[in-house]
């Protein structure tokens, strides 16, 4: 029996065993090696703007060491620079990294299937060409920020093909680099394709976006002849509203909400309809769903006593909007508060309800 198929108190305490797992993982000798390794060697930041669909991970996709990337994730993948929230996020990022003197490049990503349209994005009623517009969008707003020299912060829109985990790294106009149109023997040549395709991207950045780029041919290269499970129909049973949710990469699982927008009100409804309307179509049990609130930490005290009043309110709210756009639905809400502390990814479970 699949997870979605499961007894919500089983789905419930699979999710959160997950969450231990990746947390043991990102905590060992190995993977910390890993990462200070890497940064020594590529040091330039990389944020990646993206849906919250599960199917988008980039650090697998591009087999790059978790805790390199530092994700942005909504529903959707719609986002808007002018929003206060996320714009203080990006700009203490580029500050830190500035100020340690490395460049930021900033992925801003869309997704989409060849293979069927439906597996697009529903964000944008699956329509890649919309995706695509907003990401744009998104990119012309970082250069309205950062500058439109693109010395300091690079922003890449990138599709994301889900059927093979591709990425499409976009240039100007209609120029574009697709990795599932490339073969293994092609990674030699990759610095000259994308020097070619982004002229204007410095060399630093340059160095430490191939890596990516590289891991993805070889990922995609790995998953030809592969039979894989492509799941077309919404079958989430979980909203998880605020920040700390990288261990959640299962596809069709859970709809992220970031506290990003000024009225969260909207996408938290969204993501209720979706959760009733897979109920009431039997794609997932009618047991209930689990409404999760995070937000990460980085020091006891102080920090973490603002990360633990921070996610008590997200609960709430959210609860809010339920019971008041879905109040039937709200009767089979289960409630998990956490906090989450971000040197380690531990999930700290608050309360319950």
């Amino acid at each position: 029996m699949r997870i979605h198929d499961r007894p919500i108190q089983e789905r419930i305490e699979a999710l959160l065993s997950l969450s231990r797992e990746h947390a043991d993982t990102f905590c060992s000798p190995s993977a910390w090696l890993a990462r200070e390794r890497y940064l020594a060697a590529h040091p330039t930041r990389i944020v990646v703007m993206k849906c919250m669909d599960g199917r988008i991970h980039i650090p697998h996709a591009t087999r790059t060491p978790l805790g390199i990337i530092t994700p942005f994730r909504n529903l959707g993948g719609i986002f808007h620079l002018g929003w206060p929230y996320l714009g203080e996020m990006l700009t203490d990022t580029v500050y830190e990294a500035t100020r340690g003197g490395h460049g930021v490049l900033m992925i801003i990503t869309y997704h989409f299937s060849r293979g069927e349209k439906r597996r697009g994005c529903a964000g944008f009623d699956c329509d890649a060409e919309a995706a695509l517009s907003h990401a744009r969008e998104i990119r012309a707003q970082a250069e309205q920020l950062f500058g439109h020299d693109h010395r300091h912060v690079y922003p890449l829109v990138c599709g994301f093909e889900t059927d093979g985990d591709a990425l499409i790294v976009h240039g100007d106009g209609d120029a574009r680099l697709d990795m599932s149109e490339l073969g293994l023997a092609d990674a030699s040549d990759l610095e000259r394709r994308v020097t070619a395709l982004c002229p204007d991207m410095p060399s630093d950045i340059r160095r430490d976006l191939l890596p990516l780029l590289e891991g993805n041919l070889q990922h995609v290269d790995s998953l030809r002849g592969v039979a894989r499970e492509l799941d077309i129909e919404h079958r989430e049973w979980v909203i998880c509203v605020g920040r700390g949710f990288d261990f959640l990469h299962l596809p069709n699982t859970a709809l992220i909400v970031g506290p990003y927008s000024p009225d969260l009100s909207q996408p938290v409804g969204t993501a209720a309809t979706i959760i009733d309307a897979n109920m009431k179509s039997s794609r997932i049990p009618d047991d209930g769903f689990l409404l999760l609130a995070s937000t990460p930490y980085q020091e006891v005290g102080v920090d973490r006593a603002r990360a633990v009043m921070k996610s008590h309110f997200l609960t709430e709210f959210a609860t809010q909007v339920i019971h008041r756009e879905h109040p039937k639905l709200a009767k089979r809400m289960l409630r998990r508060t956490a906090v989450v502390h971000w040197p380690s990814r531990r999930l700290e479970l608050l309360s319950d309800a």
